[in-house]
């Protein structure tokens, strides 16, 4: 989703990598591929990938089933459930961290989408 601008209101799906530059009120869902929430980007809601790199504001759950790397200059408050998390030291992160929930997690996820279809 490129556009600095751009608000989404709502869901967004994806089925393919994607990088964020705008506003996201609502969650990211991207099974296996990778989310890359750009300097530019604000996302509230929670987000669903494989990989999710962060370089700009995020507030919710990440989900991944692979990574969650919060680089510098981002600014992330919320729950990171996944196999890694890597956190650079000129980030700013306020949350938790639970690794061992990513199996209870992916399920909720499944089960939440199948609700809603």
């Amino acid at each position: 989703m490129r556009g600095k601008t751009l608000l989404l209101k709502g869901d967004f799906q994806a089925s393919e990598d994607i990088t964020i530059d705008g506003r996201i009120d609502g969650s990211v869902i991207c099974d296996g591929c990778a989310v890359v929430l750009a300097p530019t980007a604000q996302v509230t809601g929670d987000v669903l990938a494989r990989d999710i790199t962060v370089f700009g504001r995020a507030e919710g759950q990440f989900t991944a089933t692979e990574v969650v790397d919060v680089r510098a200059g981002a600014n992330v408050t919320g729950r990171i459930v996944s196999r890694q998390f890597i956190l650079d030291i000129d980030a700013t992160f306020n949350g938790h961290v639970e690794p061992q929930h990513l199996e209870a997690a992916l399920r909720v996820a499944e089960f939440q989408r199948k609700k809603k279809t």
